[in-house]
């Protein structure tokens, strides 16, 4: 069901009906992790705040608000943008990946390897959510933190020790309204906005089940205690534990929901914003498509040392579904006129890892020879937009059982032998769910004995992947290639390939009735319980599997923060866009690398970190005042 946007807009105080001629303090692109609480604390400093926003509100429809229907959210047309990718730069490779999606040219899609005659290729779907609170409306709501040397890493680029993982773990602390564990937890926060909680793992009490004799199994693989996986399985995610990095173990899968299973995202926090009594100075406008930053003329034609272009507002087309990627996008429909809007102190994108470097590139800010392709004159040379693209590899264990399978999730993160170092690389979850990757419908619906180990390789080594511009027009998506295992692929799939073997020898423990376990992939047709015909599932088989099949949603780093001597760095260490005044980038796009298996909760973070940064600067001797 489609809910009209003007019931959901009835509790939202302002709303920006005409953007002509208006200024604020700060202007904010995009609603998601980054943006959406960042454009929230602004306001709740006294700043006047714009927070523009391309979908709908969403907040009070169950498909968002319910976190249990996070598969119905990503597949909604109500907010989905289909971007279409590629995983290399190889085409017949990528035409093997099962997935593979065409449009038939009947207002359907086809999706595999056989397509019908006349149909267009669309390539590897990667949806993403226009909507007020982002990505994180429609993923699966995981909240774990990553490992501290993802954070170190910006230390040791930048020479920042705020970026210090002990520091970022304040930020966590203040945003988390933890609902699990007991009060006063030294690495939890409990007066935040976003609310945490985790799901019934009891099952594991009883030794008889199912469940039970994987994890046992797991357990002994994994160099954990048999005996002791009932409470092994409730061990906290995000617990502190300065170990945890080099420590396999079961966990209690938190999300960033409340007990009710009710979603908690950027939207709660905004919306709570809105309706505060305290009457932030937040301004809220949705349906709005922004088509580049301006710049002030007299910074951009400036001879003077030491100036440099200053951003100064953004221009805007508005209306719904303007992006050709919304597959409710009229073609051939001409758009809008264009508007303006003005900040006064400065404007911070935070449109996602796809959308941040294509506004940036349609704003004269990328790679000169790129924006001379399509005619956009260049305000600063920066060769690092759109680069550094990288994304955690992804695969599953698909087996269907004699019987079903009656036991809860398991969620594992371990080490696989022949990881490069003492870190574990594998978060993987267990049971009675089919999640494959990602195309228009999923996910396939295998029947009441199917059974998943899906599982993210943490740590990708290959980053190598491009956001391009196809045109001129802030309408059309960009290129988008991962070019997955391009640099140590091969040590990428030896790990993936171990974590598969690691969790066929576990699920192998089932028994009856549950067993015998038919695997579906990556070994097809293989027997788990009674052992795999080895001439038929290899490690090389396995590998050639994931080349071809591995997917991602967990886009990161193409707007990467790095040190001064690095060229290819898009940002400084305080979120500010290298050459210009008056920019920033506040999104996963900033990670130099991907931080740890799941991305939503470390963008909230950063986000925290960026607003706190963005006020230290505001109250330096700027004389500008508030509202």
């Amino acid at each position: 069901m489609r809910y009209p946007l003007l019931s959901t807009l009835a509790i939202l105080s302002p709303i920006l009906t005409s953007a002509q001629d208006v200024s604020y303090d700060y202007i904010v692109v995009g609603s998601g992790p980054g943006g959406g609480p960042l454009a929230a604390d602004l306001a709740r400093a006294g700043y006047s705040t714009l927070l523009i926003e391309a979908g709908s509100d969403e907040g009070d429809n169950p498909t968002y608000a319910d976190i249990a229907n996070f598969n119905e959210a990503a597949n909604d047309e109500t907010t989905r943008w289909d971007f279409w990718v590629k995983h290399s730069d190889d085409p017949d490779r990528d035409l093997q990946f099962a997935h593979t999606t065409w449009d038939t040219g009947e207002g359907t899609f086809y999706v595999g390897l056989d397509p019908p005659e006349g149909a267009k290729l669309l390539g590897i779907q990667y949806p993403r959510a226009a909507v007020l609170g982002g990505c994180a409306m429609h993923n699966a709501g995981v909240c774990a933190l990553p490992a501290e040397g993802d954070w170190d890493v910006i230390v040791e680029r930048t020479g920042d020790e705020s970026w210090s993982a002990g520091n970022m773990r304040r930020y966590f602390k203040q945003i988390e309204k933890n609902q699990y564990a007991p009060a006063g937890e030294e690495a939890h926060g409990y007066d935040g906005w976003l609310a945490t909680s985790t799901a019934d793992s009891s099952w594991a009490q009883n030794d008889t089940q199912p469940g039970t004799r994987i994890l046992k199994k797991l357990a002994e693989l994994t160099g954990q205690d048999p005996a002791d996986v009932a409470n092994l399985v409730n061990r906290d995610l995000n617990d502190g534990d300065p170990n945890a990095d080099e420590t396999s173990s079961f966990y209690s899968m938190v999300t960033h929901a409340d007990t009710q299973g009710k979603r908690s995202s950027p939207n709660n926090y905004i919306r709570a914003t809105l309706a505060d009594e305290a009457n932030h100075p937040l301004t809220l406008q949705l349906q709005t498509l922004v088509t580049r930053v301006l710049f002030d003329n007299t910074t951009i034609n400036s001879t003077t040392p030491g100036v440099l272009p200053r951003a100064i507002g953004v221009e805007v087309l508005e209306g719904a579904s303007l992006y050709r990627a919304d597959p409710k996008h009229t073609p051939d429909t001409p758009p809008p006129p264009t508007k303006q809007i003005f900040a006064r102190r400065e404007v911070i994108i935070s449109g996602g890892t796809f959308n941040s470097p294509q506004l940036l590139k349609l704003s004269g800010i990328g790679p000169s020879s790129e924006l001379a392709q399509f005619s956009i004159p260049l305000i600063k040379h920066l060769p690092g937009v759109g680069e550094n693209l990288g994304d955690n590899y992804e695969g599953s264990l698909l087996a269907l059982g004699a019987s079903p399978f009656p036991n809860g999730l398991t969620t594992l993160l371990f080490r696989t032998p022949n990881a490069p170092t003492a870190k574990r690389n594998i978060y993987t979850w267990c049971g009675a769910f089919s999640f494959e990757g990602f195309w228009p419908g999923f996910p396939t619906d295998h029947g009441p004995t199917q059974y998943t180990c899906a599982l993210v390789l943490m740590a990708p080594k290959s980053q190598r992947g491009t956001v391009r511009l196809v045109s001129g027009d802030a309408r059309d998506r960009p290129e988008i290639n991962f070019r997955f295992f391009e640099e140590k692929g091969e040590e990428d799939l030896g790990e993936l390939v171990a974590a598969a073997n690691i969790l066929r020898e576990a699920i192998a423990a089932v028994g009856e009735p549950v067993a015998p376990f038919v695997e579906q992939h990556p070994c097809a047709g293989g027997n788990t319980t009674s052992g795999n015909d080895s001439s038929s599932c290899t490690d090389e088989s396995q590998a050639s599997y994931f080349k071809l099949q591995a997917y991602s949603h967990h886009a990161t780093s193409t707007c990467a923060i790095g040190g001064d001597d690095d060229p290819m760095a898009v940002l400084d260490s305080r979120f500010r866009v290298r050459g210009v005044e008056g920019l920033r980038v506040v999104d996963a796009s900033v990670f130099p690398v991907v931080p740890g298996a799941f991305p939503s909760c470390p963008t909230m973070m950063l986000s925290a970190k960026a607003a706190e940064t963005i006020l230290e600067d505001a109250e330096k001797g700027n004389t500008r005042r508030r509202r």
